[in-house]
């Protein structure tokens, strides 16, 4: 840090020679301050906090603990929060810096999110100024942020809605929660589709604001908030709704930010990061979709945020309700393995909620016997016919957008490979254009092969795309529809397409994983699933319970009104265990034979990870660098932990980077992390190129 110079030279005097009075020492001023040091946490890679002096002329106290502060660092201003006041530093005064300004146009942060980011930074590996900084608004940690402009006018809140009579089940499950009275504990909402989840969030959300307390509400993606966040309004009109999610502008999110910490905002609706807003009166939290991978940050502060929400709970002395139709393993380990300690309450809902609605029957179509043809089977396009015939809607499930996953020459066999990753470009016919879906790389479709110049360069495999060109050719007076990530790139296009499958305008949809969850389609009674088979087998093994839950899911999407629904899946494996489980829709025994696999495999959760990955130009560095980590000296000390060797990753090269790996586990969460912490500060002096990159992840989700 540039050190603060004071110097005891007598200043000029002028032309009255009077005496000039000494400069008093600068230690000698900062003893008569109560707290003269200011420690901040600043938004840098260093696990460590900053001293500074308090802000000339100014004397903090304890209510500025919270604070943000803007402060010099380097050769420029940074925004940091100040985490406590000081008697002493360890560096000498003179050495120390006053801080810039105090900013004083937010309440402090409560005590309760310095306990949460606290326990973040500890249990992730991250440092504390990097939790904190990453989970404020980008417009508050600014250094110069532009004037926000005046808060929108409020839109008109919708017409009230009664609350629906409940079901059996879900009297019940309400009933378990009241039972139970204040204080923290943990429910596992397990419900078929359909079965009335939302209710069940919103009836323990009235509980909640009737007391005086607020309600923080976690979806796992922004795609989903549009019909919750409506569905809300109307219950609960001119309470103070407000949404935090990453396609807010910044001002709004910024404005949505203070409402929460301001306590004006009564019910918060989410993505992920939304589980650090906040809430000075918390009294409820929901986890939607509880099972959703988008619930873990895959870069920079990488955390799941379903078990901070569940950490937040404890810490607050709250409830926290986790809602899925197809719980997570881990999840569903801690309400109902036996062999496991029941952690969390389960709460079942196993029949649909609409009176008459039943669970959509599934049917598997052996495409072994029943060769596709362009991708459909003649069941499949058969039933599709019919919905057409009687006015109903048809959703083709593929999750893989574009037109073809590669582009090839028969001729010499050139193929559309990424020349920045270890990935094919996909080919997107739409637009005429080759795009890499890894590192964004993308250029025109070649007219003839780069190679040998074959004119005659053919797609193989099927996306999104290309299934729709099929189904336009096959049923040239269908409005068929497509929705995945081309077609809906904003949320404004978004709903636009939910506006059009609502109003009854899409015969077809053709559909990824956007369509595959939180979604009531009434005319919807037919889903086709296409491709699946790719998941059975996967070196991945989690695969398998990403699968059920996505084809659960998607399922469920059909007959959830009156219209009683149908699924047909292609497969090439129509014996498979997961299809037969799902068939049945029995989630608890799909839930119980991946349980028992893993614990006889030692996979989480009967047993805990944590993963160290490096990425270089070159796969040696990147190695090398894993390769003296794993012979760190002091890991003997910790005969609990394995580390295993360095592997590259297996997309080993992605934008012109060279991946890999180092897995540390170990069946004690306890010894994991005591390892980490020690492991953590010694990754820092090992010598590498300047070029390598690394980063630790707990828990992780891909591996």
């Amino acid at each position: 840090m540039r050190q603060v110079r004071t110097e005891n030279r007598k200043p000029e005097t002028g032309d009255d020679n009077r005496e000039a009075t000494p400069v008093e020492p600068l230690s000698t001023a900062l003893s008569r301050l109560p707290f003269p040091v200011v420690r901040v946490a600043l938004g840098v890679p260093l696990r460590r906090l900053f001293d500074y002096l308090a802000p000339p002329g100014e004397t903090l106290t304890p209510e500025d603990v919270g604070r943000r502060a803007r402060v010099g660092f380097g050769a420029r201003s940074r925004v940091g929060v100040i985490v406590a006041l000081a008697e002493t530093s360890e560096l000498p005064a003179e050495r120390l810096k006053p801080v810039e300004a105090v900013l004083r146009d937010l309440p402090a942060l409560p005590p309760d999110w310095f306990r949460l980011t606290e326990f973040c930074a500890s249990y992730y590996q991250i440092p504390l100024g990097e939790v904190m900084l990453s989970t404020l608004p980008a417009l508050l940690r600014r250094v110069d942020p532009p004037q926000a402009r005046a808060p929108r006018r409020a839109l008109k809140p919708p017409a009230a809605r009664e609350a629906p009579e409940l079901t059996g089940e879900q009297r019940r499950a309400l009933a378990r929660v009241a039972a139970d009275g204040p204080g923290f504990h943990a429910y596992l909402l397990h419900g078929v589709t359909g079965s009335g989840k939302t209710e069940i969030y919103l009836r323990l959300a009235e509980r909640a604001l009737a007391a005086g307390r607020s309600v923080l509400l976690l979806v796992p993606e922004i795609n989903l908030t549009p019909q919750l966040e409506a569905r809300v309004a109307s219950r609960f009109p001119g309470t103070g709704l407000t949404s935090l999610h990453s396609e807010l502008a910044e001002a709004a999110r910024a404005r949505n930010w203070k409402a929460a910490l301001e306590g004006r905002a009564r019910i918060v609706l989410g993505t992920r990061l939304a589980v650090f807003a906040p809430m000075p009166d918390l009294g409820l939290i929901v986890v939607d979709e509880e099972h959703d991978a988008s619930f873990k940050q895959q870069d920079g502060m990488r955390y799941s945020a379903r078990d901070v929400a569940v950490l937040r709970a404890r810490q607050r002395g709250v409830p926290v309700v986790l809602g899925s139709a197809t719980p997570s393993l881990e999840s569903w380990a801690n309400a109902a393995d036996p062999g496991t300690p029941a952690r969390y309450t389960l709460l079942t809902l196993a029949e649909r909620a609409v009176a008459g609605a039943r669970l959509p029957v599934v049917r598997r179509i052996d495409a072994r016997r029943e060769k596709p043809r362009d991708g459909f089977s003649a069941a499949l396009l058969a039933a599709i016919e019919k919905r057409l015939e009687r006015g109903e809607q048809s959703l083709v499930f593929l999750n893989r957008r574009g037109y073809a996953p590669v582009l090839a020459c028969v001729q010499c066999g050139w193929t559309s490979r990424c020349h920045r990753c270890a990935a094919n470009l996909v080919l997107h016919l739409a637009d005429g254009r080759l795009r890499c879906h890894h590192c964004g790389f993308e250029c025109r479709v070649p007219r003839a092969c780069p190679t040998c110049g074959n004119q005659d360069i053919q797609p193989f495999g099927r996306g999104t795309q290309r299934l729709e060109a099929a189904l336009a050719e096959r049923f040239p007076q269908a409005r068929i529809l497509r929705v995945d990530r081309d077609s809906a790139k904003s949320r404004k296009q978004w709903e636009a397409l939910l506006e059009r499958i609502h109003a009854g305008d899409a015969d077809i949809l053709v559909g990824t994983q956007m369509l595959a969850k939180g979604h009531d389609f009434p005319k919807l009674t037919l889903v086709g699933v296409l491709g699946a088979d790719v998941s059975l087998f996967a070196a991945d093994w989690r695969a398998p319970e990403r699968l059920f839950a996505q084809l659960m899911q998607v399922a469920g999407r059909a007959g959830r009104a009156e219209l009683p629904g149908e699924v047909l899946i292609q497969t090439q494996f129509p014996e498979h265990p997961l299809y037969a489980a799902l068939a049945r829709h029995d989630y608890p025994a799909f839930a119980a034979a991946q349980l028992e696999e893993r614990r006889q495999a030692g996979f989480p959760p009967y047993t805990h990870q944590a993963m160290l990955r490096a990425e270089a130009p070159r796969m040696a560095d990147a190695i090398a660098f894993l390769a003296a980590a794993r012979a760190w000296p002091p890991a003997a000390a910790h005969p609990g932990v394995t580390l295993y060797d360095p592997v590259p990753m297996r997309l080993a090269r992605r934008a012109d980077l060279e991946r890999a790996q180092l897995l540390a586990e170990s069946p004690s969460r306890p010894a994991l992390q005591a390892f980490l912490a020690e492991w953590n500060d010694a990754l820092e002096s090992i010598k590498a190129p300047s070029s390598l990159r690394w980063h630790l992840e707990v828990d992780p989700l891909e591996l």
